[in-house]
């Protein structure tokens, strides 16, 4: 949290908000291409039949230190009231050991690398976060929301590019990812500054504990929280076993075929999540896009569970991927509406982030467990139920924050 004036009710210019956005791409730069891509390749190239169990291990524990270090650093960021130093810490030390991450010979310490890599990530991640919190007003919110889309974006974008035929080695990989994280977030922290936002640092949703403003203001963000888990449960199913799902409806269907559904489905929810942020804030209904993303979500996997065609399997996953993309894009932002605290601003940021770690610890092993005995269409109508459930969750909170934020 910067220095600030009273400066009021001042909105973001435009160029503050596309630098923010490119930052937060570059942390999703810095985590993407590697966990999806180069931890893999490097795995089998290094461990051999040992691969499987040992990317097992480095995702359970790499998940458990990004949750703990997300909370924490965005606490100390909270405590220490500044965000920049940790920001810049976090990018150098990540950056500084992805690019030794190569170098991992052993099973041991590659686990023990990813779990410091992690830390640090998210000493940036974390704060970088909390960031728009202290700065951006709720009457830009939407359309932070729509840029933050290309976060994910840009990740599945970058990982495309490194792994071009004779465009950069194995280790040079690495190191190319880490300059692009650099690169990008460096701008938003050294050339640029915001207008000052007093009125967002005041904490003045924090009211005793008995007081009904206060009350609600936990009842919603802990509804935020439940509806991003249960779209995220989704999303981390799907994510690992969406090949072997198009196989099963089409199967001569291949990876190259995944990777060009993930870049449409990436590419254009850029567009629609632009698009829908924007209204949101023209029209101050900024939870109504939420429960309908969320409902459409659940639309497009009952359409998966019922597929038997490639036409109609692509159809369904286009609509959910559409959907849950620009879901989880305008949450990222309109979150910052609901945290009771300005003083907790990060640590309860950290706290969201559990629902990004927790479904891939989770759904794995449940998707394991089910899809064997009853199918992927039994997976899917759960899937389908839990987005329903955010539905109901988001539209309770739309008629009440959307009247207010008009009135």
């Amino acid at each position: 949290m910067h220095a600030v004036e009273a400066d009021g009710n001042a909105k973001q210019s435009l160029h503050f908000l596309v630098v923010y956005a490119l930052a937060v791409a570059g942390g999703a730069i810095g985590y993407i291409p590697f966990l999806t891509l180069l931890l893999p390749l490097q795995a089998a190239q290094k461990f051999g039949d040992s691969a499987l169990s040992v990317l097992a291990y480095a995702a359970f524990a790499g998940a458990i230190a990004a949750s703990v270090a997300n909370i924490f650093f965005g606490w100390l960021s909270d405590m220490t009231k500044t965000r920049r130093p940790w920001i810049i810490a976090g990018m150098i030390i990540s950056s500084t050991l992805l690019a030794i991450m190569p170098y991992a010979t052993t099973t041991t310490a590659l686990i023990a690398l990813i779990v410091v890599w992690q830390l640090s990530l998210n000493m940036m991640l974390g704060p970088l976060s909390a960031w728009a919190g202290d700065c951006v007003p709720d009457a830009q919110k939407g359309f932070l929301g729509g840029l933050l889309a290309f976060a994910p974006a840009m990740g599945a974008l970058s990982g495309t590019v490194i792994t071009v035929q004779g465009f950069a080695s194995a280790h040079e990989r690495h190191l190319v990812i880490a300059v692009l994280v650099i690169v990008l977030v460096s701008p938003a922290l050294f050339f640029i500054r915001p207008k000052p936002t007093p009125e967002l640092l005041s904490d003045d949703a924090a009211q005793p504990l008995g007081d009904a403003t206060f009350r609600r203001a936990k009842g919603d963000a802990v509804k935020m929280w439940v509806a991003r888990l249960f779209v995220q449960i989704a999303e981390a199913s799907l994510f690992a076993f969406l090949l072997l799902w198009f196989r099963s409806v089409e199967p001569g269907f291949g990876e190259h075929d995944v990777a060009n559904i993930f870049t449409a489905v990436l590419g254009s929810a850029v567009l629609f999540a632009i698009i829908v942020g924007r209204w949101s804030d023209h029209t101050n209904r900024p939870i109504l896009p939420l429960a309908v993303c969320a409902l459409t979500g659940a639309a497009g996997l009952t359409i998966m569970a019922m597929a038997s065609t490639l036409a109609a399997a692509l159809f369904g996953y286009f609509t959910f991927g559409l959907a849950s993309s620009i879901f989880l894009a305008l949450h990222s932002s309109q979150t910052l509406r609901v945290l009771p605290s300005a003083r907790h601003r990060g640590r309860d940021l950290g706290i969201f982030n559990l629902t990004n770690t927790m479904p891939s610890l989770v759904m794995p092993w449940l998707t394991l467990a089910l899809v064997p005995l009853y199918g992927f269409k039994a997976l899917f109508l759960l899937l389908a139920a839990l987005a329903v459930v955010a539905f109901i969750l988001l539209l309770t909170m739309s008629r009440s924050m959307d009247s207010d934020a008009r009135g």
